[in-house]
């Protein structure tokens, strides 16, 4: 298509998504308006960095100017702000696509996450990322100019929007490469048109990027007259790589401040950790741990990974290459020496320099949560928000399960609701003479704390870990051992915890009562063989009537229930009916000779092991019917 058949301007509405976000965004970031500038500032790096890469394949793009940089001007009185880059610029296409859209998976989602509530909203926000609409926050009228490098002077491309409902774009004559961002400030934002103030945003947020922020220099006014001079261009930021600098120089605040550029997050990060690596392998890492998780945390294919660079040279965003999926929430830089400059993805897939450096970095990361773990809030605060992916890894990362294992935190039946006991802990408090681990899977909390199970432990002050989160039972069909201790499932199999008891185990029972009680136990099973594998009497129990066992080689009862909700397919195992034979209830039943009353009372039972369990019951009309016939009776 020729520019003369091109459509010259045209108007477009945005994406529902980034007009609803827009909006949103406004008003929840109020309250900290100068990350505009910030977000700006890190666009037009980026786009100078982009070019700088795509240069290496094909130097005209730069168009005999190959001096990379970010100019800021400022007119007080129109009330405008100007940002130029000669970075690799937009085509109308690409202008219509990334100003209008939001091209980020799951962001209706996350949209419908947002409360309304401000100060929740400004943080949700902040994980997403606000990149150019933060425009808006200051804005009631945002103009781009921007034309692709390596195209003509008239591919340029105008757009122009007041953050509403639509934008207009129209094909303009642009000599120059890069783009140009023109702000027309609203009147409650007039404090930003002001040089100084500017000059202060860009160096408490962006004097870490690499490439010159400048602006003009300050002229006394012009006696009167005189015609007022135009100062020269000059750096503001220190355009010095942060990671490239001596841990010594930064500070902590010029650390957080890079966390926001490099992962355009609002809050601070947790921790952080800079090494320098010489040797075998040459580069620099500059990781963080985030304080809030990204809005797309589960999305396991969204983009996710650390910036890359090649000797300082800026190669891709989000190489997930170098740290395992279980880290994605980890940001950050690596800086390699070893890497070629043409590196791509799919050679980053193969590279055998990648698999060691991936290694490391995992090691580095690793070493951070423990450190990160001697503080007990902080620790807290990860755990809550990223432990749930942390425990991905005792799947994924067979090698490091162990120090995985120590980084993990669960609820116990001895403390509060909190997850904060580690298996440090537990094995540490575990009783003389116990060998293994014990723990119980369940969907909620209450149902874990409250089992039925959990009445022998309870008993004789053996303390049973409480694991509660969607991923537990798939973890721990993996996790067998942590420090030379076995794990045992207390819903699961056999139990003996006799060497454990306060009180020795009762004489055995008479020839003539294991007769009546082995009738018993038969007449259920054939009551309940549709429903149950077996019926026995219980180790477990102490005040509760009956409970329900999962078989040592079968599927638990949680993983049964999710894999059914995700309509697979699961193998065909009953669970195993156990009573307690010194509950009055079950007494009765061997007293009871009307079969349907005997019936009633074993169903009753059953579906009560059911519910404790936090199952469904088939037939709750039934249930309930039954129980009325009981108590009448």
């Amino acid at each position: 298509m020729s520019v003369a058949d091109k459509p010259t301007a045209e108007t477009l509405g945005f994406q529902t998504e980034a007009k609803q976000l827009l909006q949103l965004m406004i008003h929840s970031l109020y309250s900290n308006r100068e990350i505009f500038l910030r977000e700006l500032v890190s666009n037009a790096s980026d786009a100078c960095d982009k070019l700088r890469f795509a240069a290496l394949a094909d130097s005209s793009l730069y168009e005999n100017d190959g001096e990379l940089k970010v100019r800021i001007s400022v007119d007080e009185d129109a009330r405008t702000i100007i940002i130029d880059d000669n970075g690799i610029g937009m085509s109308r296409e690409e202008a219509v696509s990334h100003l209008g859209t939001i091209a980020k998976s799951g962001t209706a989602e996350f949209i419908r996450n947002l409360s309304g509530d401000e100060k929740k909203d400004s943080h949700l926000i902040g994980q997403f990322g606000v990149g150019f609409y933060s425009a808006f926050i200051v804005a009631d009228k945002v103009e781009v100019l921007s034309r692709r490098a390596g195209q003509s002077a008239a591919d340029g491309v105008h757009w122009v929007s007041s953050g509403e409902s639509d934008f207009s774009v129209e094909t303009i004559d642009k000599p120059e490469r890069g783009t140009r961002i023109v702000l027309h400030l609203k009147e409650d934002a007039a404090e930003f048109a002001n040089d100084w103030r500017l000059r202060s945003i860009v160096r408490k947020y962006s004097d870490h990027i690499a490439v010159p922020v400048q602006m003009r220099q300050y002229m006394p006014p012009a006696e009167e007259g005189k015609e007022q001079e135009i100062g020269e261009w000059e750096n503001v930021n220190s355009a010095t790589a942060l990671w490239m600098r001596s841990k010594n120089e930064i500070s902590d605040e010029e650390y957080q401040s890079f966390y926001q550029h490099v992962s355009h997050d609002y809050a601070e990060p947790l921790a952080w950790s800079h090494n320098k690596v010489e040797g075998k392998l040459e580069y620099t890492s500059l990781l963080y741990i985030p304080t809030e998780a990204p809005f797309d945390l589960y999305h396991r294919d969204a983009a996710r990974g650390l910036k890359l660079y090649v000797q300082r040279t800026y190669i891709m965003d989000d190489a997930e290459q170098f740290l395992p999926l279980y880290l994605r929430f980890v940001k950050g830089v690596v800086d390699s020496n070893d890497l070629s400059l043409n590196v791509s993805r799919e050679i980053l897939q193969q590279d055998a320099t990648v698999e060691s450096m991936k290694s490391a970095l995992t090691k580095r990361v690793l070493d951070m949560l423990e450190k990160l773990a001697e503080d007990k809030e902080k620790y807290a605060a990860f755990w809550k928000t990223f432990g749930n992916v942390l425990k991905e890894g005792m799947v994924e990362d067979v090698a490091n399960r162990e120090r995985i294992g120590k980084l993990l935190r669960f609820a116990s039946s001895t403390s509060s609701k909190e997850q904060d006991q580690s298996l440090d802990d537990y094995i540490a408090r575990m009783k003389e003479g116990q060998t293994q681990i014990y723990y119980i899977v369940s969907d909620h909390y209450d149902t874990a704390k409250n089992s039925p199970h959990l009445e022998i432990f309870r008993a004789n002050d053996v303390e049973v870990l409480l694991m509660h989160d969607r991923l537990d039972e798939w973890m721990m069909g993996y996790f067998r051992e942590y420090a030379g201790k076995a794990f045992a499932d207390v819903a699961r199999g056999d139990l003996d915890i006799s060497h454990l008891m306060k009180d020795p185990q009762p004489e055995k029972k008479a020839e003539d009562e294991s007769a009546a009680d082995n009738a018993l136990l038969e007449r259920i099973k054939t009551l309940l063989s549709e429903q149950v594998e077996s019926v026995r009497f219980s180790t477990r129990l102490v005040d509760s009537p009956a409970c329900l066992v999962v078989g040592q080689a079968d599927m638990g009862m949680q993983m049964r229930r999710m894999m059914e909700a995700a309509g697979q397919a699961v193998p065909d195992a009953k669970p195993i009916f156990e009573l307690n034979e010194k509950h009055a209830l079950v007494k009765r039943l061997t007293g009871t000779s009307d079969a349907a009353r005997f019936e009633d009372l074993a169903l009753v039972l059953l579906d009560e092991a059911r519910l404790s369990a936090g199952l469904t019951l088939e037939n709750p009309a039934g249930f309930v019917a039954r129980v009325n016939r009981l108590l009448n009776a």
